[in-house]
């Protein structure tokens, strides 16, 4: 069984909310149920959530709409290109995510092995055995 990953967070790339999503779920419910109960001015996304519905909520709260469009959206909306640059954090979120999973799912079955890996997943070969050494 495949599953989703839905998280939001904030402008400093802090997790607001995290939600597990089975395969099957639609990412645009699962989005629109999230954004509830929370305060914010815009919203940074993806294609995956580029919905006529969203968007109206986004328009009806008064936040900012910055999510990539779908290439084949009829007409298209324009979004500011500066802020969407800084949709990395939510990006950077993922990747630190990635990095507890191979601890979490045991990749790495030794703790000498753990340390031959920096936070990015580059392997690390030139680093000593003893992480106490210089």
């Amino acid at each position: 069984m495949t599953t989703k990953i839905l998280a939001l967070t904030d402008a400093l790339g802090n997790l607001v909310r995290f939600v597990l999503l089975p395969d099957s779920a639609s990412t645009r419910w699962a989005c629109r149920r999230s954004l509830r109960g929370l305060a914010f001015d815009a919203l940074i996304a993806d294609k995956a959530f580029d919905s006529n519905a969203i968007i109206a909520e986004l328009d009806a709260r008064g936040a900012k709409v910055v999510i990539s469009q779908h290439p084949r959206r009829a007409k298209p909306i324009a979004i500011d290109e500066e802020m969407y640059k800084w949709r990395h954090l939510i990006e950077n979120f993922f990747g630190k995510l990635k990095e507890f999973k191979r601890i979490a799912m045991r990749a790495d079955k030794t703790d000498q092995k753990l340390h031959l890996h920096d936070l990015s997943g580059r392997n690390r070969d030139k680093l000593p055995m003893n992480p106490n050494r210089p």
